[in-house]
């Protein structure tokens, strides 16, 4: 079963007195009845005033306890007209999620010249104020309702303020220690609290095969009949049977501690315990839309969360190593892994038999390849305190038959991105989605004060032009 997302959006209506009321009235439920039609979980503050609108400065303690009340997880400003800039300020700065500021574009003026709104101008004040008030916010330009600019945008920032409630409070489960020649892998659990609120919690090695002995035949049964529907078997039955185990076991673990995800120390003690490579079995849960990552990664795993919430679980990330360039391709490069990418995403039924990269020497890999198509390309990193979101484009291609999990794709310029990766943060692993996550995570980054973008086929200016319909 898939993991589902939800998200809650406050909406908080806004107007000014010496501007029409009643056309204020008029918008606000144009644009309740305009969310509900988009399927948008919200709550408003109908029942906080007589007029469902914040404009008293005595409605703001109610109009704060009512969205806390809700558990809203990001706001939305409308500003009906002029709207009332401090008091959007004061009930943005006590909730603390993402901010949204929009106004309808306002109509020309009557034929005496009253104007009945002047919402761009009220949006140009409460710009200013939230600033004033360190808010942190994300503007829609002005547009009319029935703008398809109007829907997308809007989408955008939720699936932004999804990124931003999953990586707060962010539990990746480490199973077993990193391996000890992979450097590279090394974290800082203490800047991970300080600057994301992101947790790790470890379990061993013998930990996990206790849990693997605990996982009842139902479960178990299960799981292989998944993997015979999905795969071509190429290893004994008791190989099938202890990857399903070993699955359910991950799941079970990473249920029971909160997680929502995993790195995994994949090579070599973990074949000393159990007599697999845990490939097969990563390839399972990272379907269910529970990633886990080889080499106890954890900014990896951080990585496959952030993609996958951006997605909003509509499309399954996939893990993979940077590895070598396409042969006759200058801007190709081929991205693959032992085999934990998800069955989803291949092209014909994979292979489950043992990794090349060990000589074979234990069962639990996949081997296929994965379809092509446009995909976005991103990694989270950090050192030396500080933490950037390497992020890109690139499309799939045809290139050489590999083992593993494998795709080879295109980006714009190889030789540069082939430089990010050597000069840092980052390492030789990243995450693939087959969808352009990229408006999403960059809206995302306006509310995540310590991470920072790094493109690699773009950047900060071309991707605000995105967010405004250019």
């Amino acid at each position: 079963m898939k993991r589902k997302y939800n998200l809650k959006l406050g909406v908080v209506g806004t107007r000014r007195d010496i501007f029409s009321k009643e056309d204020a009235l008029k918008y606000n439920a144009l644009i309740l009845s305009r969310l509900e039609g988009m399927g948008i979980d919200f709550a408003d503050i109908m029942d906080v005033n007589e007029e469902g609108l914040l404009f008293d400065e005595k409605d703001v303690d109610a109009i704060v306890d009512h969205l806390k009340k809700e558990k809203v997880d990001a706001l939305f400003f409308p500003h009906c007209n002029f709207g009332t800039e401090d008091l959007v300020a004061k009930v943005a700065k006590e909730i603390g999620k993402p901010v949204l500021l929009w106004g309808p574009r306002d109509e020309a003026p009557l034929e005496n010249g009253a104007r009945l709104r002047d919402s761009q101008c009220g949006l140009f004040a409460t710009g200013k104020i939230l600033r004033r008030f360190q808010v942190p916010f994300s503007y829609m330009n002005m547009c009319r309702l029935d703008d398809p600019y109007f829907a997308w945008r809007l989408d955008n920032f939720l699936r932004a303020a999804q990124v931003v409630k999953e990586l707060d409070g962010m539990t990746i489960l480490q199973i077993g220690t990193r391996p000890a020649g992979f450097w590279t892998v090394m974290i800082n659990e203490g800047e991970l609290i300080e600057k994301f609120n992101v947790r790790v919690h470890p379990v061993s090695l013998p930990e996990l095969k206790e849990e693997m002995e605990r996982v009842g035949e139902q479960e178990i049964g299960d799981t292989i009949a998944t993997i015979r529907k999905t795969m071509e078997i190429g290893v004994s039955t008791e190989a099938v049977r202890q990857t399903a185990a070993l699955k359910c076991a991950m799941k079970r673990l990473m249920d029971r501690f909160g997680c929502k995800a995993a790195a995994i120390q994949c090579w070599n003690a973990l074949q000393g315990h159990i007599g697999l490579f845990p490939c097969v079995a990563n390839a399972l849960l990272n379907d269910e839309g529970y990633p886990v990552v080889c080499e106890t990664d954890v900014h990896g795993a951080i990585t496959s969360l952030l993609v996958q919430a951006a997605a909003r679980g509509e499309h399954v990330p996939f893990f993979a190593d940077w590895t070598v360039p396409h042969p006759t391709n200058e801007n190709g490069e081929l991205l693959q892994h032992c085999g934990p990418w998800p069955v989803s995403l291949m092209k014909e039924k994979p292979r489950f038999g043992a990794p090349f990269a060990f000589n074979y020497s234990h069962p639990g890999a996949l081997h296929g390849e994965i379809r092509g198509g446009d995909m976005s390309i991103v990694r989270f990193d950090g050192d030396n305190g500080e933490y950037r979101l390497l992020m890109g484009h690139a499309k799939g291609i045809d290139g050489p038959k590999n083992q593993g999990t494998y795709v080879w794709i295109e980006v714009e310029n190889l030789r540069k991105l082939e430089a990010k990766i050597v000069e840092g943060p980052y390492i030789h692993h990243c995450v693939g989605v087959h969808a352009d996550v990229l408006p999403v995570l960059h809206e995302a980054l306006r509310f995540i004060p310590d991470l920072t973008s790094d493109y690699y086929d773009t950047d900060n200016d071309t991707m605000d032009a995105v967010l405004r319909g250019e």
